[in-house]
């Protein structure tokens, strides 16, 4: 059995200058060459390899075969999402169904591009992410902002910085999910710790939003729209987390805050209408008019998919059902670890019936509704192949890289140097959670990276049992938006198709914004609230 080194060049700070090469050289790669994202994971995981095998000490074959594993993993539980809910996405386009659903959603909330945001990016783009995650709300979101008259590039953005809270919860709490599994923690109690912080985390995001599309301006008379948009959410999010686990946060949440917002507009409205960028505007001059034009039955219809879709992936993945767990058969390799010097292993599971699989059903129950010809699900596979393509290529080479990157004692080697820290650890967890996702792109794969040595670190230190591991998940939540992953599926119906690096550094700004508000929130719950995180 392969036994992980951990000072393989017998000086812990080269050893971690070292390791830290493959997440350093992916980001240079996108965001300062601007190579497209296949590209630079493709990139990044044979410079991985070379450092596991000649630095590492991981035997060839070995290395091969996990990276291999790692690929599977991420074909089966990332591109098989992803690609299922853009044809979903691109068969309502192509049909006028999701151009009904927008004159609706629009005649709701008045011509001002900051209610559009809010309700959209924010309330909307939660519920998206809930359902279906890595990266879905950004490839739907982004294109209904642009046709509301944000500049593409900063539509992605808001649609991103949006994305950020409900990360954790996504996908049906998979990737809380994958913390208890890793960590031995209960799975309620990594929900409620999570949940905690995810609820200070929601405060900021409106504010950051408004200001994102209207500037200084438009925070003046907008205060109880990002209070009634952050509350809401809360309101929803937080109780579900607290008592009924991960798997329905993000949906409760999301449902909460689209009705609040819906009922306050019917008692108030911004005084002064403001278009993108802070200019005033009319409604009418503004091109959009509070009559959408459609029949209650189209109404109907433009909403049906979501309810078939949230129908579907609730019943189908939800904690009553028992397809998702299902194994046909699987793939493992051991390891001795370094840290704890217990076998660890990289595992792929064949799960037919994963969320996917779900996504996908959904979609065959829409078409037997809506039953569109086959000259449009022609063009629907031909429009999805031809976006998605760069993609589905980086969800094969970024769960190799991390796969190689953990199993070859990497990523170990890499966490021993930061908890050399001692307590000022505390500053460096969140951040550990962003580097996860950003060589992962999934907030699930970075738990399950680092959410096992977050937690004997945290037990080594003293720290509250449950502060680390939900810092590493919400730290990868921040990290979402310079994800190349996520980045790639986010602009796959956007001009930035294979050109993610710009978007990823267009991003950058605000996400460490949000990192140092995140820190400050593990500060808070260290020095303040430590029983809230004791476990």
């Amino acid at each position: 059995m392969f036994e992980q080194p951990l000072i393989p060049i017998a000086n812990l700070g080269v050893t971690a200058l070292v390791a830290l090469l493959p997440v350093a050289l992916l980001l240079i790669l996108l965001a300062v060459f601007r190579l497209t994202a296949w590209l630079s994971t493709l990139i990044g995981l044979i410079v991985t390899l070379a450092l596991a095998i000649l630095v590492w000490q991981t035997p060839f074959l070995t290395a091969l075969k996990v990276s291999l594993i790692g690929s599977a993993t991420g074909v089966w539980a990332v591109d098989w999402i992803t690609f299922w809910g853009v044809i979903l996405f691109n068969t309502l386009l192509l049909t006028g169904i999701f151009e009904n659903f927008q004159k609706w959603l629009i005649s709701q909330a008045t011509s001002d591009i900051r209610v559009q945001t809010i309700l959209l990016a924010w309330a909307f783009g939660a519920l998206l992410e809930g359902l279906v995650g890595f990266g879905y709300p950004w490839a739907v979101i982004a294109p209904m902002l642009i046709a509301l008259g944000i500049r593409d590039l900063d539509a992605i953005r808001v649609a991103a910085i949006a994305n950020n809270a409900p990360v954790s919860y996504g996908a049906l709490g998979v990737p809380i999910i994958s913390l208890a599994a890793v960590t031995g923690i209960p799975l309620m109690a990594l929900s409620a710790s999570v949940g905690k912080i995810v609820a200070l985390l929601a405060l900021l995001p409106p504010w950051v939003l408004i200001y994102l599309v209207t500037g200084r301006r438009g925070l003046r008379d907008a205060w109880p729209l990002a209070i009634v948009g952050s509350f809401s959410y809360i309101a929803g999010q937080y109780p579900v987390s607290q008592y009924l686990g991960p798997y329905l946060p993000d949906i409760t949440g999301a449902v909460f805050c689209f009705v609040s917002l819906l009922v306050l507009l019917r008692f108030w409205r911004p005084k002064e209408t403001l278009g993108y960028g802070g200019v005033p505007i009319n409604e009418a001059a503004g091109g959009m008019s509070n009559e959408h034009g459609l029949s209650s039955q189209q109404v109907l219809a433009s909403w049906m998919p979501f309810f078939i879709l949230i129908a579907v992936v609730v019943l189908w993945t939800g904690p009553w059902s028992s397809l998702p767990g299902l194994t046909l058969f699987s793939f493992s390799i051991p390891a001795a670890s370094s840290l704890t010097h217990e076998t660890i292993h990289s595992t792929f599971s064949f799960k037919p019936f994963i969320g996917g699989t779900s996504i996908l059903a959904s979609w065959f129950v829409i078409l037997l509704i809506i039953r569109p010809d086959k000259s449009t699900l022609v063009s629907v596979f031909h429009r999805t192949f031809r976006q998605m393509w760069g993609a589905l290529l980086v969800g094969v080479f970024i769960f190799a890289l991390a796969y190689v990157y953990n199993y070859s004692g990497m990523a170990a080697s890499l966490a021993y140097a930061f908890s050399s820290l001692g307590a000022w650890y505390i500053l460096v967890a969140p951040i550990l959670g962003w580097i996860g996702v950003a060589l992962s792109g999934s907030n699930t794969s970075t738990n399950a990276m680092f959410g096992a040595f977050q937690a004997m670190v945290g037990k080594l230190l003293g720290f509250p049992l449950l502060l680390l591991p939900s810092l590493n998940s919400v730290g990868a939540e921040v990290g979402k938006p310079v994800a190349p992953q996520t980045a790639s599926v986010g602009v796959a119906t956007s001009r930035f198709v294979r050109n993610e690096g710009e978007v990823i550094r267009h991003n950058m700004g605000w996400t460490l914004v949000l990192v140092a508000y995140l820190i400050l929130i593990g500060l808070f719950f260290y020095f303040v609230l430590p029983d809230q995180m004791a476990g």
